[in-house]
Protein backbone atom coordinates (compact mmCIF):
# COMPACT_ATOMS: atom_id res chain seq x y z
CA UNK A 1 0.00 0.00 0.00
CA UNK A 2 0.80 3.65 -0.25
CA UNK A 3 1.77 6.08 2.21
CA UNK A 4 -0.90 8.71 0.79
CA UNK A 5 -3.72 5.67 1.43
CA UNK A 6 -3.70 6.64 5.06
CA UNK A 7 -5.11 10.40 5.06
CA UNK A 8 -7.68 10.19 7.65
CA UNK A 9 -8.38 13.54 6.83
CA UNK A 10 -8.57 13.98 10.99
CA UNK A 11 -9.38 17.61 12.41
CA UNK A 12 -6.37 18.85 14.56
CA UNK A 13 -9.29 20.10 17.46
CA UNK A 14 -9.69 16.33 17.74
CA UNK A 15 -6.78 15.81 19.30
CA UNK A 16 -7.29 15.42 23.01
CA UNK A 17 -4.77 17.86 25.06
CA UNK A 18 -5.27 15.71 28.38
CA UNK A 19 -6.87 12.95 29.88
CA UNK A 20 -9.89 12.73 30.72
CA UNK A 21 -10.44 12.28 35.05
CA UNK A 22 -11.26 8.96 35.46
CA UNK A 23 -9.20 6.51 32.75
CA UNK A 24 -11.91 3.82 31.84
CA UNK A 25 -14.84 6.40 31.10
CA UNK A 26 -13.35 7.26 27.61
CA UNK A 27 -15.42 5.95 24.92
CA UNK A 28 -14.57 2.92 22.78
CA UNK A 29 -15.83 2.17 19.80
CA UNK A 30 -16.02 -1.33 18.77
CA UNK A 31 -15.13 -2.62 14.88
CA UNK A 32 -16.46 -6.45 13.67
CA UNK A 33 -14.09 -7.08 11.20
CA UNK A 34 -16.00 -9.25 9.54
CA UNK A 35 -19.15 -7.65 9.25
CA UNK A 36 -17.64 -3.81 9.19
CA UNK A 37 -20.58 -3.61 12.07
CA UNK A 38 -19.51 -0.72 14.19
CA UNK A 39 -20.95 0.01 17.93
CA UNK A 40 -20.33 2.86 20.23
CA UNK A 41 -19.55 2.47 24.51
CA UNK A 42 -17.92 3.20 27.05
CA UNK A 43 -14.51 1.60 27.74
CA UNK A 44 -15.49 0.19 30.94
CA UNK A 45 -17.87 -1.95 28.76
CA UNK A 46 -15.18 -3.76 27.36
CA UNK A 47 -14.97 -6.68 29.56
CA UNK A 48 -18.99 -7.43 28.28
CA UNK A 49 -17.04 -8.49 25.01
CA UNK A 50 -15.01 -11.63 26.80
CA UNK A 51 -15.69 -14.49 28.56
CA UNK A 52 -14.04 -16.48 31.49
CA UNK A 53 -10.86 -17.67 30.24
CA UNK A 54 -9.94 -14.99 27.69
CA UNK A 55 -6.70 -13.44 27.89
CA UNK A 56 -5.63 -9.59 28.11
CA UNK A 57 -1.83 -9.06 27.04
CA UNK A 58 -0.08 -5.55 27.97
CA UNK A 59 2.88 -4.02 27.54
CA UNK A 60 4.55 -2.96 31.38
CA UNK A 61 7.03 -1.00 29.78
CA UNK A 62 7.56 2.44 31.97
CA UNK A 63 8.25 5.67 30.27
CA UNK A 64 10.66 7.83 31.77
CA UNK A 65 10.97 11.51 32.61
CA UNK A 66 13.21 11.80 29.19
CA UNK A 67 12.61 15.22 28.25
CA UNK A 68 15.52 18.20 29.50
CA UNK A 69 16.56 21.82 29.37
CA UNK A 70 19.91 23.34 29.44
CA UNK A 71 22.03 25.42 28.38
CA UNK A 72 25.23 25.39 26.69
CA UNK A 73 28.53 26.58 27.70
CA UNK A 74 29.07 30.81 27.17
CA UNK A 75 26.63 31.03 25.11
CA UNK A 76 24.00 30.14 27.22
CA UNK A 77 21.93 29.05 24.63
CA UNK A 78 18.86 27.07 25.15
CA UNK A 79 18.73 23.35 24.45
CA UNK A 80 16.13 20.80 24.59
CA UNK A 81 17.57 17.39 25.34
CA UNK A 82 15.74 14.28 25.06
CA UNK A 83 17.18 11.39 26.41
CA UNK A 84 16.54 7.70 24.22
CA UNK A 85 17.99 5.26 25.69
CA UNK A 86 21.25 4.86 28.00
CA UNK A 87 24.14 3.53 26.31
CA UNK A 88 26.60 2.56 29.26
CA UNK A 89 25.84 2.80 32.65
CA UNK A 90 29.31 3.02 33.84
CA UNK A 91 30.42 5.87 32.05
CA UNK A 92 27.47 7.28 31.89
CA UNK A 93 26.53 7.42 28.14
CA UNK A 94 23.43 8.32 26.30
CA UNK A 95 21.79 8.29 23.46
CA UNK A 96 20.21 11.75 22.95
CA UNK A 97 18.26 13.86 20.59
CA UNK A 98 19.09 17.73 20.64
CA UNK A 99 16.82 20.64 19.48
CA UNK A 100 18.42 22.85 17.65
CA UNK A 101 20.87 20.73 16.40
CA UNK A 102 22.59 22.85 14.46
CA UNK A 103 24.09 24.81 17.98
CA UNK A 104 25.72 21.73 18.86
CA UNK A 105 29.12 19.96 18.35
CA UNK A 106 31.66 17.59 19.75
CA UNK A 107 32.73 19.18 22.58
CA UNK A 108 30.04 21.12 24.27
CA UNK A 109 29.15 21.17 27.15
CA UNK A 110 25.39 21.30 28.33
CA UNK A 111 24.50 22.67 31.90
CA UNK A 112 21.12 21.35 33.31
CA UNK A 113 19.07 22.47 36.47
CA UNK A 114 19.01 25.80 38.36
CA UNK A 115 22.75 26.07 39.70
CA UNK A 116 24.16 23.98 36.64
CA UNK A 117 24.52 20.90 39.01
CA UNK A 118 24.59 18.34 36.55
CA UNK A 119 26.83 18.85 33.36
CA UNK A 120 27.37 16.60 30.24
CA UNK A 121 29.62 16.62 27.19
CA UNK A 122 28.63 16.11 23.66
CA UNK A 123 31.20 13.01 22.87
CA UNK A 124 29.65 12.20 18.98
CA UNK A 125 27.59 12.89 16.49
CA UNK A 126 25.97 9.89 15.80
CA UNK A 127 22.99 11.12 13.27
CA UNK A 128 22.12 14.30 11.83
CA UNK A 129 20.00 15.28 14.73
CA UNK A 130 21.32 12.94 17.43
CA UNK A 131 24.51 13.12 19.37
CA UNK A 132 25.76 10.89 22.70
CA UNK A 133 26.21 12.58 25.42
CA UNK A 134 28.77 11.84 28.44
CA UNK A 135 27.30 13.12 32.05
CA UNK A 136 29.98 14.47 34.34
CA UNK A 137 29.26 12.71 37.47
CA UNK A 138 30.91 11.46 40.25
CA UNK A 139 28.56 9.48 42.41
CA UNK A 140 27.00 6.11 42.26
CA UNK A 141 24.93 5.26 39.30
CA UNK A 142 21.39 5.13 41.32
CA UNK A 143 22.41 8.30 42.52
CA UNK A 144 23.14 9.92 38.91
CA UNK A 145 19.98 8.32 38.06
CA UNK A 146 17.84 10.18 40.27
CA UNK A 147 19.12 13.48 39.73
CA UNK A 148 18.74 13.36 35.95
CA UNK A 149 15.38 12.23 36.25
CA UNK A 150 14.50 14.90 38.75
CA UNK A 151 15.23 17.26 35.73
CA UNK A 152 13.05 15.34 33.12
CA UNK A 153 10.17 16.48 32.12
CA UNK A 154 7.03 13.76 30.54
CA UNK A 155 7.85 13.29 27.01
CA UNK A 156 4.49 14.20 26.16
CA UNK A 157 3.89 13.69 21.75
CA UNK A 158 4.68 15.99 19.67
CA UNK A 159 0.97 16.50 18.80
CA UNK A 160 -0.08 17.53 21.77
CA UNK A 161 1.26 21.10 21.94
CA UNK A 162 1.72 21.68 25.38
CA UNK A 163 4.49 21.35 28.21
CA UNK A 164 4.05 18.40 30.27
CA UNK A 165 2.05 19.34 33.88
CA UNK A 166 2.55 17.78 36.96
CA UNK A 167 0.00 15.49 36.62
CA UNK A 168 1.15 13.96 33.25
CA UNK A 169 3.86 12.10 35.17
CA UNK A 170 1.37 9.53 36.35
CA UNK A 171 -1.31 10.27 33.51
CA UNK A 172 1.04 9.46 30.56
CA UNK A 173 1.92 5.95 32.50
CA UNK A 174 -0.41 2.89 32.86
CA UNK A 175 -1.31 1.72 36.37
CA UNK A 176 0.96 -1.64 35.17
CA UNK A 177 4.25 -0.01 34.19
CA UNK A 178 7.02 -1.46 35.80
CA UNK A 179 10.13 -2.09 33.21
CA UNK A 180 11.71 0.93 32.55
CA UNK A 181 12.74 2.03 29.27
CA UNK A 182 10.25 3.81 27.15
CA UNK A 183 9.80 7.13 25.99
CA UNK A 184 6.48 6.69 24.09
CA UNK A 185 3.24 5.14 26.56
CA UNK A 186 1.98 2.10 25.09
CA UNK A 187 -1.91 4.34 25.37
CA UNK A 188 -4.13 1.59 24.32
CA UNK A 189 -2.84 0.56 28.52
CA UNK A 190 -3.65 4.31 29.92
CA UNK A 191 -7.57 3.15 29.47
CA UNK A 192 -7.34 0.64 32.17
CA UNK A 193 -7.90 1.65 35.74
CA UNK A 194 -7.55 -0.70 39.23
CA UNK A 195 -11.23 -0.90 39.08
CA UNK A 196 -11.37 -2.47 35.70
CA UNK A 197 -8.31 -4.55 36.44
CA UNK A 198 -10.13 -5.93 39.33
CA UNK A 199 -13.66 -6.47 37.47
CA UNK A 200 -10.98 -8.74 35.26
CA UNK A 201 -9.96 -10.73 37.96
CA UNK A 202 -13.72 -11.42 39.54
CA UNK A 203 -14.68 -12.38 35.53
CA UNK A 204 -11.35 -15.04 35.26
CA UNK A 205 -10.04 -12.44 32.42
CA UNK A 206 -6.73 -13.02 32.35
CA UNK A 207 -4.09 -10.16 32.31
CA UNK A 208 -0.34 -10.99 30.90
CA UNK A 209 2.46 -8.92 29.86
CA UNK A 210 5.28 -8.52 27.46
CA UNK A 211 7.73 -5.81 27.42
CA UNK A 212 8.14 -3.60 24.87
CA UNK A 213 10.12 -0.45 24.66
CA UNK A 214 8.77 2.01 22.36
CA UNK A 215 10.91 5.01 20.69
CA UNK A 216 10.34 7.89 18.80
CA UNK A 217 10.77 5.11 15.67
CA UNK A 218 6.74 4.95 15.89
CA UNK A 219 6.14 8.63 15.60
CA UNK A 220 9.15 9.16 13.02
CA UNK A 221 7.33 10.70 9.59
CA UNK A 222 7.78 8.23 6.81
CA UNK A 223 8.85 10.10 3.70
CA UNK A 224 8.40 7.59 1.23
CA UNK A 225 5.28 6.67 -0.75
CA UNK A 226 6.21 3.03 -1.60
CA UNK A 227 5.63 1.87 2.32
CA UNK A 228 8.03 -1.15 1.75
CA UNK A 229 10.77 1.40 1.11
CA UNK A 230 10.21 2.00 5.42
CA UNK A 231 12.71 0.78 7.68
CA UNK A 232 11.45 1.32 11.55
CA UNK A 233 13.76 2.42 14.38
CA UNK A 234 14.66 -1.21 16.44
CA UNK A 235 13.12 -1.21 19.53
CA UNK A 236 13.85 -3.47 22.94
CA UNK A 237 11.62 -6.91 23.26
CA UNK A 238 11.05 -9.63 25.47
CA UNK A 239 8.35 -12.25 25.28
CA UNK A 240 8.89 -15.13 27.68
CA UNK A 241 8.97 -18.55 27.51
CA UNK A 242 5.98 -18.67 30.12
CA UNK A 243 3.95 -16.01 28.51
CA UNK A 244 4.24 -17.84 25.25
CA UNK A 245 3.39 -21.70 26.83
CA UNK A 246 -0.20 -19.50 28.33
CA UNK A 247 -1.10 -17.81 25.56
CA UNK A 248 -0.98 -21.12 22.94
CA UNK A 249 -2.52 -23.33 25.63
CA UNK A 250 -5.35 -20.76 25.76
CA UNK A 251 -5.95 -19.99 22.12
CA UNK A 252 -5.74 -23.78 21.35
CA UNK A 253 -8.73 -24.63 24.13
CA UNK A 254 -10.49 -21.76 22.13
CA UNK A 255 -10.26 -18.77 24.11
CA UNK A 256 -9.93 -15.22 22.89
CA UNK A 257 -6.55 -12.88 23.45
CA UNK A 258 -6.89 -9.63 22.98
CA UNK A 259 -3.55 -7.40 22.25
CA UNK A 260 -3.80 -4.29 24.13
CA UNK A 261 -2.03 -2.06 22.01
CA UNK A 262 -0.16 -2.10 18.53
CA UNK A 263 3.13 -2.70 20.58
CA UNK A 264 1.59 -6.13 21.49
CA UNK A 265 0.65 -6.67 18.30
CA UNK A 266 3.88 -5.92 17.02
CA UNK A 267 5.46 -7.97 19.48
CA UNK A 268 3.31 -11.01 18.96
CA UNK A 269 3.85 -11.18 15.16
CA UNK A 270 7.94 -10.65 15.87
CA UNK A 271 7.67 -13.80 17.78
CA UNK A 272 5.27 -15.60 15.36
CA UNK A 273 5.57 -19.31 14.74
CA UNK A 274 3.71 -22.05 12.96
CA UNK A 275 -0.04 -22.06 13.40
CA UNK A 276 -0.44 -18.95 15.01
CA UNK A 277 1.61 -19.50 18.18
CA UNK A 278 4.13 -17.23 19.14
CA UNK A 279 7.96 -18.12 20.56
CA UNK A 280 10.09 -16.92 23.30
CA UNK A 281 11.81 -14.01 22.23
CA UNK A 282 14.50 -11.28 23.95
CA UNK A 283 16.62 -9.15 21.73
CA UNK A 284 15.60 -6.41 19.20
CA UNK A 285 12.49 -6.31 16.87
CA UNK A 286 12.10 -3.76 13.59
CA UNK A 287 8.84 -5.36 12.25
CA UNK A 288 6.93 -2.78 10.56
CA UNK A 289 3.36 -3.88 9.91
CA UNK A 290 1.21 -2.70 6.93
CA UNK A 291 -1.59 -4.34 5.00
CA UNK A 292 -1.96 -6.52 2.98
CA UNK A 293 -0.58 -8.17 6.53
CA UNK A 294 -2.71 -11.26 8.03
CA UNK A 295 -2.17 -10.84 11.75
CA UNK A 296 -2.31 -14.48 13.51
CA UNK A 297 -1.35 -14.20 16.60
CA UNK A 298 -4.24 -13.20 18.18
CA UNK A 299 -7.96 -12.62 17.93
CA UNK A 300 -8.14 -8.91 19.08
CA UNK A 301 -7.13 -5.75 19.37
CA UNK A 302 -7.68 -2.44 21.88
CA UNK A 303 -5.84 0.75 19.89
CA UNK A 304 -6.17 4.47 20.29
CA UNK A 305 -7.28 6.40 17.28
CA UNK A 306 -4.36 7.61 15.56
CA UNK A 307 -2.16 10.38 13.63
CA UNK A 308 -2.59 10.65 10.28
CA UNK A 309 -0.31 8.61 8.35
CA UNK A 310 0.96 7.11 11.41
CA UNK A 311 2.72 3.58 11.91
CA UNK A 312 0.61 3.02 14.35
CA UNK A 313 -2.69 3.49 12.10
CA UNK A 314 -1.16 1.29 9.68
CA UNK A 315 -0.65 -1.43 12.64
CA UNK A 316 -3.73 -0.76 13.16
CA UNK A 317 -5.40 -1.66 9.37
CA UNK A 318 -2.88 -4.70 9.65
CA UNK A 319 -5.31 -6.07 12.23
CA UNK A 320 -8.73 -5.05 11.23
CA UNK A 321 -8.64 -4.94 7.19
CA UNK A 322 -7.91 -1.29 5.42
CA UNK A 323 -11.58 -0.36 4.69
CA UNK A 324 -12.95 -1.52 7.59
CA UNK A 325 -10.50 0.55 9.90
CA UNK A 326 -11.00 3.35 7.62
CA UNK A 327 -14.41 3.25 7.94
CA UNK A 328 -14.50 3.42 11.88
CA UNK A 329 -12.21 6.55 11.64
CA UNK A 330 -14.61 8.22 9.51
CA UNK A 331 -17.28 7.21 12.01
CA UNK A 332 -15.03 8.02 14.65
CA UNK A 333 -14.43 11.76 13.08
CA UNK A 334 -18.63 11.96 12.59
CA UNK A 335 -18.97 11.02 16.29
CA UNK A 336 -15.97 13.24 17.32
CA UNK A 337 -14.14 10.65 19.07
CA UNK A 338 -10.78 12.18 20.70
CA UNK A 339 -7.70 11.14 19.16
CA UNK A 340 -4.37 10.65 20.14
CA UNK A 341 -2.69 8.81 23.51
CA UNK A 342 -4.87 10.77 25.49
CA UNK A 343 -7.91 10.17 23.23
CA UNK A 344 -10.49 7.23 22.97
CA UNK A 345 -10.00 3.91 22.02
CA UNK A 346 -11.29 1.27 19.82
CA UNK A 347 -11.81 -2.74 20.04
CA UNK A 348 -11.36 -4.73 17.16
CA UNK A 349 -12.58 -8.54 17.34
CA UNK A 350 -14.56 -10.96 14.69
Amino acid sequence: MKLSEFDTRMPRELIATHPLQHRDESRLLVLHRKTGEIEHKVFKEILDYFDAGDTFVFNDTQVFPAKLYGNKEKTGARIEVFLLRELNPEFKLWDVLVDPARKIRIGNKLYFGLDDSMVAEVIDNTTSRGRTLRFLYDGPHDEFKADLYALGNTPLPYYIEREAEPDDAERYQTIFARNEGAVVAPAAGLHFSRELMRRMEIRDIEAEFITLHIGLGSFRDIDVEDLTKHRMDSEQLEVSEELTEKINSRRDAGHKVCCIGTSVLRAFETAVGMNGHIKPFTGWTNKFIFPPYECTTCDALVTNFHMPYSIMLMNTASFGGYEPVMKAYKAAIEEKYRFGAYGDAMLIMD
